[in-house]
């Protein structure tokens, strides 16, 4: 081969080389604008397909869904002040954890409209129910069809025992009549005649009361009980079985009212009549506070049902996750006096 022939070819294989190398740079080249999308299929959105890693993350982020709002019932035995602050504490504590509050409760104390109401609550698969009943036995066959159903039930203020309840929430109500006793006692200096004034009488809370209160009064104190007499909850009665009871026994010493009603009714007797007697009532409210501080009341008896608000959420909480809760938290008792 001539020198010429092989200039040439060496020129025609250095062209040949450079064009190649021109074409691989321009496909490795990111020529697609930044901000660009480039469609993979005819018809879908025009972005790039994620890889594998970013599609399981995605995947996860669409499954994060947040949890539905918790509905929680409370049924209480009849409409009356003591059980709106517990209803204004519960709310507060619910409004924490994003929880909606289904309340409700009879106009007067009645059994039959309190199998209703949780039965309802039932049908509406509300996520727990807290009750406080007024006829523990009737009530126990539709507590434990709530616990069939999955929906932890909470007995608070009284319990119910013989049922398949989650948990009562409240103080030892035989003890809690035992320190009424004891406080009567002290006032009294162990001696005197008293008058007592319950609530609902089929209430096992309020028979533990009661049943705590007569036993220690006729056991450890020469104190004569006179008359005890049941308003069933309707504090119009209250107020007329404590002007009877004066009324038909005027040297007692002092009227024990063992329910959240007999407060305010025996309150309201006490300023009509001018009376210089002792009252012991129950429950740490308003009305009790104003009676202490007015000199009415000598001596209020509390199971701390500020409380009970707050246990009720964050127990049905605990319960409505699926997690273990105590069978009995005592909110404990305490006396508040002058």
């Amino acid at each position: 081969m001539t020198k010429f022939k092989c200039a040439v070819w060496l020129l025609f294989t250095m062209l040949l080389l450079f064009t190649l190398t021109s074409c691989a740079v321009l496909t490795s080249d990111s020529s697609v604008p930044a901000g660009s999308t480039l469609s993979s299929r005819s018809g879908e959105s025009g972005r790039l397909q994620p890889s594998g890693k970013e599609t399981s993350l995605h995947a996860a982020a669409s499954t994060d869904q947040p949890e539905k709002n918790k509905i929680f019932g409370i049924i209480y035995p009849m409409t009356y002040p003591t059980y709106e602050m517990i209803t204004t504490d519960a709310a507060q504590a619910a409004e924490k954890h994003h929880v909606t509050l289904n309340v409700n409760a009879p106009d007067e104390a009645n059994t039959e409209q309190q199998i209703r109401i949780l039965e309802n609550m039932i049908k509406q698969r509300v996520d727990g129910i807290a009750i406080s009943p007024v006829d523990a036995a009737a009530l126990t066959p539709v507590i434990d069809k709530a616990i069939a159903a999955g929906i932890p039930v909470l007995t608070f203020e009284s319990d119910a025992p013989s049922s398949k309840r989650t948990a009562y929430i409240g103080a030892d109500n035989y003890r809690t009549g035992q320190q009424f006793a004891m406080t009567t006692s002290r006032l009294l200096y162990n001696q005197g005649m008293i008058l007592v004034e319950s609530g609902l009488q089929e209430m096992h809370g309020l028979q533990q009361r009661l049943n705590g209160f007569i036993d220690y009064i006729r056991n450890e104190t020469a104190i004569e009980v006179l008359e005890v007499k049941y308003n069933q909850g309707n504090e119009a009665r209250a107020a007329a079985d404590i002007e009877a009871m004066i009324d038909a026994h005027p040297h007692f010493n002092a009227v024990v009212g063992l329910d959240f009603v007999s407060v305010s009714a025996s309150v309201l007797v006490w300023k009509a009549k001018g009376l210089n007697r002792h009252l012991i009532a129950l429950g740490d409210t308003s009305t009790s506070n104003k009676g202490l501080m007015n000199g009415q009341l000598s001596a209020v008896i509390s199971q701390n049902e500020r409380m009970w608000g707050a246990e009720i959420i964050e127990t049905l909480l605990r319960a409505s996750d699926g997690l273990a809760v105590r069978d009995f938290l005592d909110t404990g008792i305490i006396e508040i006096n002058q």
